[in-house]
């Protein structure tokens, strides 16, 4: 009786573990591929499962672009004595008669200490008007202004001096040595030098992106181009604002991978391979290298391209698999461009689940052990 109730007990709990492992699935870190398959284009689903070859990695190659507009670039460099809005001149104005149109009594030459030049550029002269000061050198405004003066005094003789100027200035605020306003002066004319002048920037040299706003114009360029590109050290001007941020780009990487996170982009562009090694790669216990997917949201001129049809409207759900093991898996790896809001997914491989099977039936077993010893003593304190 003892052993037959014994019996009854291990076959029960044997049951019971058996059931909980087929009722319940083992844990994971994501779908496997035949699941992600199963959700393709081809079978039902609503997303495009492409295979990456040479092919899809020069359609798919795109980095985005900074630069500055022709407006920017052909704007010439600012001279030491290019007046502009908020400086300050000095006038005098001499007339060849006793008594003069400005000239006080017993007197020939007229004296007008700090002329301001008004946000809109101009300066008012008694007698000549209105004139336009900023963007002219003081030798032209001279001019401008014995012109107007000629028809009403005879040959009158101007002086025209720059006192002070706080309109040649810019803004500079982010990742500088040290934010502030500051004077274009001669050694400052140009981004890159008032950049040095502000100290520099303070985040790595590949991810940091300079903006320049300048009235209802924006333009941006990455920092590392300035000295790549010498055009793109563009002439500043008084009122430029600069901002110099970080690269806001990045990419989620999932699954078998040595971290799960949201990564941020350590370069101008990203390959599979770099983004796959930015995480601390594959796991060795448990990745499976025929299965990297690159998950994206695509623009429709581009998808069209990579399926090779027409009809595709609006961003399409593409799925990119790389495949490690392949001859040149490591090249398509290293040729695919990763880019803004892209999801890196390596899934398990086969024997990872099998092992959690053999892990849980594993600890089951220990159970079944455990229930079936309790059995035994309850049997026997009951005969």
């Amino acid at each position: 009786m003892k052993h037959s109730t014994s019996r009854w007990a291990r076959s029960v709990a044997l049951l019971a573990a058996v059931s909980i492992l087929a009722s319940c699935g083992l844990p994971r870190l994501g779908p496997n591929k035949r699941e992600i398959y199963a959700g393709s284009v081809q079978r039902e689903g609503d997303a495009f499962i492409v295979a990456v070859n040479d092919r899809v990695t020069r359609t798919t190659a795109v980095v985005p672009a900074l630069g500055f507009s022709e407006e920017f670039k052909k704007a010439s460099t600012l001279g030491s004595d290019t007046i502009r809005p908020g400086d300050t001149l000095g006038l005098t104005i001499w007339e060849n008669v006793d008594d003069g149109l400005l000239a006080p009594e017993a007197a020939n030459s007229t004296i007008l200490e700090e002329v301001q030049v008004d946000g809109s550029g101009f300066i008012f002269v008694p007698y000549a008007g209105r004139i336009k000061a900023a963007g002219n050198t003081p030798e032209r405004i001279r001019q401008i202004i014995t012109a107007k003066l000629e028809d009403q005094t005879p040959d009158p003789q101007v002086e025209v001096r720059r006192l002070a100027g706080d309109g040649s200035t810019v803004s500079l605020v982010g990742a500088v040595g040290g934010q502030g306003v500051y004077a274009i002066e001669r050694p400052t004319r140009t981004l890159t030098s008032m950049l040095a002048r502000a100290g520099g920037v303070t985040i790595e040299p590949e991810i940091a992106q300079v903006t320049v706003l300048r009235g209802a114009q924006t333009g941006k360029i990455w920092f590392q181009d300035l000295y790549k590109t010498p055009e793109f050290d563009i002439a500043l001007r008084g009122g430029d604002r600069i901002l110099v941020e970080e690269d806001t780009r990045a990419f989620t990487a999932l699954g078998a991978t040595g971290s799960q996170a949201r990564v941020p982009f350590e370069s101008q562009s990203l390959s599979a391979v770099e983004a796959i090694a930015q995480v601390g790669g594959l796991l060795a216990t448990g990745a499976d290298p025929t299965g990297v997917f690159i998950f994206r949201n695509e623009p429709a001129a581009i998808a069209n391209q990579v399926l090779g049809r027409n009809d595709l409207v609006g961003a399409q759900r593409m799925v990119y698999v790389l495949n490690l093991t392949e001859p040149n898996g490591m090249f398509m790896a290293r040729d695919f461009v990763v880019r803004d809001q892209d999801t890196l997914y390596v899934t398990e491989a086969p024997f990872t689940q099998w092992n959690k099977l053999i892990a849980a039936f594993t600890g089951s077993l220990g159970a079944v052990t455990t229930l079936t010893s309790a059995a035994d003593a309850i049997s026997g304190t009951g005969g």
